[in-house]
């Protein structure tokens, strides 16, 4: 036996070495005869119990160290007697082997051991195992044994220093006492501030997340009145007889319509952190005329001189050029809204080994140096006096940075003071690799030689009937429904080739419909168009799961449409072709769009 922890003047060894007792319960005496020839020579005090009642009555009268109990007994089986033992408080910690002479499943072994078993032994009994675990458990009760005697003594000794020590202890509390009335004071204090702070923190976490939420729900709201009367002036313009002045005028301010909605979806798309690039190989003079296209009437109605300076050779580039073309006309149209008009605006590109440099130069204004600190903070503008006040939400900047960063590039302003005019520098990585940039897609012809028919699904009436006149001057067959549980029926009806189908529908969603044409064989192959606000790749995802060929951002690029009918009513092997070209523009124009 180990050496004994009982200090001098306890309980001797001798009586802690005494014999313990072991309770054996079991309704078969050849099984208790079993025990007790296995024990028999660890010179213990085997105590026999033929049911759980006996067992309970003997364990009023005595203490046991551990008890060995058979599972399988008549009246109170093992499971119920142990947990008859271990609901009395002398008994809760007495450890308990389970003999059983059948396989338990992981049920009937949970069981147990939530009825506090300490382990389990399998008949035929093995004499070694069952040895081994009560001689451990015999020597654990004798340590505790000990370990009682040695807290007693340590109780009485610790009883004589808290008395000891008491006077000591009552001056010291008392001089505490006073110090942590000081302190609960101050901590109040404190704690009420810390509560106020994360009041006002809470509160502004939750205003900026509703103000994305809502601006990124009424850019989708505004979408679809705004879809109507994209199709109205296309209607116009192509139903016209020769180009009217209105048409223009007209169509450049859906555009700038257009463009502030998307402004609004990336607010939210940056707040919470879903602004998303689609790289692909570009040039950077593609990405310059297309932004110089963008801004081309603002530059006009000032009228403002732009002057760019190309490099002799066209950089070729790995960005978004979608992305990037925003960047260089935000830039270009604040440099004009910060300009006198007749100024000129210089496009500087300087070309060196591993990066692209193009500056935006403007002789307007001018920043201030506190200015160039937070000019790229969301919703800051310069100058807001009405004179001088062009349009815009103040977020350009914003979307400009955040768009340079995701391509790995900088956007850094320069200024030499107020009314010295601004520069701003967008620095972009050059592939390392050699890119096979893609050619133009060559204009599309206005009108069509070869019409199909299109139904327009679409319970807002004036978006589905515009859309609908649109194709009819295309020269297609159309039907409208605005009812979606009418959807099927119309299409085995008029058997369309091409079905423009709203996804934001009461009752049945655009999702759904899509899924029950997939289902109708008369409309499996049946090329299907999605026409939603929202356009992250998240939604893309779920119009192509839901069986459509498209995706299309409201408003409708009139050009796509012609193109996807085009490539419809055609039944010759460039059909299948052109329908990829088809998507692969719809995928790289409508980026700006965004999800809830």
């Amino acid at each position: 036996m180990a050496a004994s922890l009982t200090p001098q003047g306890l309980v001797p060894r001798e009586a802690l070495a005494e014999p313990v007792n072991i309770l054996l319960v079991d309704d078969q005496p050849s099984r208790l005869l079993t025990y007790r020839t296995i024990l028999g020579d660890l010179n213990e005090n085997l105590v026999d119990a033929s049911s759980g009642t006996e067992a309970l009555k003997l364990l009023m009268v005595h203490d046991f160290a551990l008890i060995l109990l058979d599972v399988n007994m008549p009246g109170l089986d093992g499971f119920e007697t142990a947990n008859l033992i271990h609901q009395h408080p002398r008994f809760e910690k007495t450890p308990i082997i389970f003999i059983t002479a059948i396989n338990l499943s992981d049920l009937d072994r949970m069981r147990g051991y939530r009825l506090g078993a300490f382990d389990y032994v399998m008949v035929p009994i093995i004499p070694e195992i069952l040895r081994s675990k009560v001689i451990s458990l015999a020597e654990l009760y004798r340590k505790r044994r000990e370990l009682e005697a040695v807290n007693r003594h340590l109780a009485s000794a610790n009883a004589a220093l808290v008395a000891e020590k008491s006077r000591e202890l009552g001056l010291l509390n008392e001089s505490l006492h006073r110090a942590n009335v000081e302190l609960e004071a101050r901590n109040a204090q404190l704690q009420t501030e810390i509560g106020e702070r994360l009041r006002i923190e809470a509160r502004l976490i939750d205003q900026d997340q509703r103000k994305d939420q809502f601006l990124a729900m009424l850019a989708h709201e505004l979408r679809n009145p705004l879809a109507s009367l994209v199709n109205a002036v296309n209607v116009f313009t192509l139903a016209a007889a020769e180009d009217h002045p209105m048409h223009g005028a007209m169509s450049r301010q859906l555009s700038l319509l257009v463009r502030l909605i998307d402004d609004l979806l990336d607010v939210a798309r940056i707040g919470r952190g879903q602004l998303t690039i689609r790289q692909q190989p570009t040039t950077l003079n593609a990405i310059i005329d297309s932004a110089i296209e963008t801004i081309s009437p603002m530059l006009n109605a000032g009228p403002h001189v732009l002057n760019v300076q190309r490099s002799i050779i066209d950089i070729p580039l790995r960005a978004d050029p979608t992305r990037i073309s925003q960047v260089f006309a935000n830039l270009i149209s604040n440099a004009v809204k910060y300009s006198d008009p007749g100024s000129v605006i210089d496009v500087l590109v300087g070309a060196g080994t591993d990066l692209v440099d193009v500056a935006v130069v403007d002789h307007g204004v001018g920043l201030a140096p506190e200015q160039r600190e937070w000019i790229f903070e969301l919703f800051a503008q310069v100058d807001t006096t009405l004179e001088r006040t062009r349009g815009g939400l103040g977020i350009g900047l914003t979307l400009a940075r955040h768009i340079v960063e995701l391509h790995a590039g900088q956007l850094v302003v320069h200024s030499d003071g107020l009314g010295r005019g601004t520069r701003f520098t967008v620095r972009l990585p050059r592939p390392v690799e050699k890119l096979a940039v893609p050619q133009q897609a060559p204009a599309v012809m206005r009108g069509t030689q070869q019409p199909c028919r299109a139904l327009v699904v679409d319970d807002n009436a004036d978006a589905a009937d515009s859309l609908a006149m649109i194709l009819q001057l295309l020269g297609h067959q159309t039907q409208c429904v605005s009812d979606p549980y009418k959807v099927v029926d119309a299409v085995d009806a008029f058997q369309p080739q091409v079905v423009f189908l709203d996804i934001g529908m009461p009752g049945l969603s655009g999702y759904d419909v899509a899924r029950l044409l997939r289902e109708n064989p008369a409309s499996q192959k049946t090329t299907l168009v999605a026409l939603t606000g929202w356009g992250q790749p998240e939604d893309r995802r779920r119009t192509e799961e839901a069986g459509f060929n498209h995706h299309i951002v409201k408003p409708a690029d009139l050009d796509v449409l012609r193109q996807i009918c085009e490539a419809v009513a055609r039944e010759d092997a460039n059909a299948v072709a052109q329908l990829e070209s088809v998507s692969r523009m719809i995928d790289t124009s409508d980026t700006d769009a965004e999800d809830s």
